[in-house]
């Protein structure tokens, strides 16, 4: 029998209006959604991702430079991502041309879990039937009003951990904040802070300090997130705060020398930003080598599918009202469910996504 190939490779631009903006300059998503088809006539959807830059670049890539190199060649995840990330990389290792390369990746996925007949859980190797969520928001510009609102319907939801921002420029605020977010959540809840990247080290280390009595359970980007020597740090004198990082980082290489380091407790791998689910895969087989979780970054509708699947256990992150689910985007429910604090997933052959590609804002033309 000859082997399938690739016939086509289509792309659609859509932006997602948020009900949440996530600040005056984030007031929507970005979703490009790439189909499949092959020789013996099956298709796979794919996708990718982008809050606010690059979407149209992102694009520009799948059609000029990716499809050509797809189109005619194997159906096979992992060799067609090789060949993909060698043809690109010299316009970058990471950012737009792995995400570009999601784009086909987790149509592959989707079409070799159908040929199976599987689910893309059990496609890959289901190992739990359920996974904790944390909410999550992009609650910066929250006033504390606000935010502790925020807190109390997560609270309602059946929420056992939630994420809330920081890196104020007056420390007190930020304490303060944290501070009014754990006496909602009570003592037996987990809470996370996320700084985006937006402390020095001494900032930092004083952040750490002032935080660490609220009983953090991470603290996510305290620091630019490749600068291990200055993470590794921070880690060493965090007070027993473990430390988060990964939704900045790109490539199985960067993986491999962020966990080296010793400077990152939990690892948060976006199944977009690193290439699809293909990388992340193999960045999770790193992190399991190294004892360390993974808590993926975003995106629960396929992240908490590849969470069922990781060898480690671990919490997927809920950002209020911006899964593909809320947002509108699908055009049917995918199988993946949220309630009472957990994930699960029960979906159709293939990862469940069906895009609701008539019904969204088309950024196309």
């Amino acid at each position: 029998m000859t082997p399938a190939t690739v016939t086509r490779l289509s792309s659609r631009l859509f932006r997602l209006p948020l009900s949440r903006p996530w600040g005056a300059d984030v007031p929507a998503l970005h979703l490009l959604v790439t189909e499949l088809e092959t020789s013996d006539g099956r298709t796979g959807t794919g996708f990718s991702w982008t809050p606010s830059i690059g979407a149209r670049a992102l694009q520009s890539l799948v059609d000029h430079d990716v499809a050509p190199v797809v189109v005619g060649g194997p159906v096979e995840p992992g060799v067609v991502w090789d060949r993909l990330w060698w043809h690109l990389h010299e316009a970058g290792g990471g950012g737009l041309t792995t995400m570009a390369i999601a784009a086909v990746d987790t149509a592959l996925w989707d079409l070799s879990a159908k040929a199976a007949g599987q689910s893309l859980v059990d496609h890959l190797g289901r190992r739990r039937d359920q996974v904790a969520v944390y909410g999550s928001g992009v609650n910066f510009h929250y006033s504390l009003e606000e935010l502790v609102a925020q807190t109390e319907r997560w609270v309602a939801d059946g929420c056992t951990a939630v994420k809330i921002k920081v890196g104020r420029p007056d420390l007190a605020e930020d304490v303060e904040r944290v501070a009014a977010v754990r006496a909602a959540l009570g003592p037996h809840r987990r809470l996370m802070v996320d700084a985006n990247q937006r402390w020095d080290l001494p900032t930092a280390l004083r952040a750490v300090r002032a935080m660490a009595p609220f009983d953090l359970y991470w603290v996510e980007e305290p620091l630019v997130a490749d600068d291990l020597p200055a993470l590794g740090r921070l880690h060493d004198a965090a007070l027993g705060v473990p430390i988060a990082v990964g939704e900045n980082v790109y490539t199985a290489f960067q993986y491999r020398a962020l966990l080296a380091s010793g400077a990152a407790d939990v690892i948060q791998p976006n199944v977009v930003r690193v290439g699809g689910i293909t990388p992340f895969l193999r960045i999770a087989q790193l992190a399991a080598a190294a004892s360390v979780p993974v808590a993926p970054h975003l995106l629960p509708d396929v992240s908490g599918q590849l969470a069922m699947c990781l060898p480690l256990t671990t919490m997927v992150e809920d950002v209020e009202d911006a899964s593909f689910a809320a947002l509108g985007a699908l055009a049917e429910p995918s199988g993946v469910t949220i309630a009472d604090g957990v994930l699960r997933a029960e979906t159709a052959p293939g990862h469940g996504l069906v895009f609701a590609t008539d019904g969204m804002e088309s950024l196309d033309g």
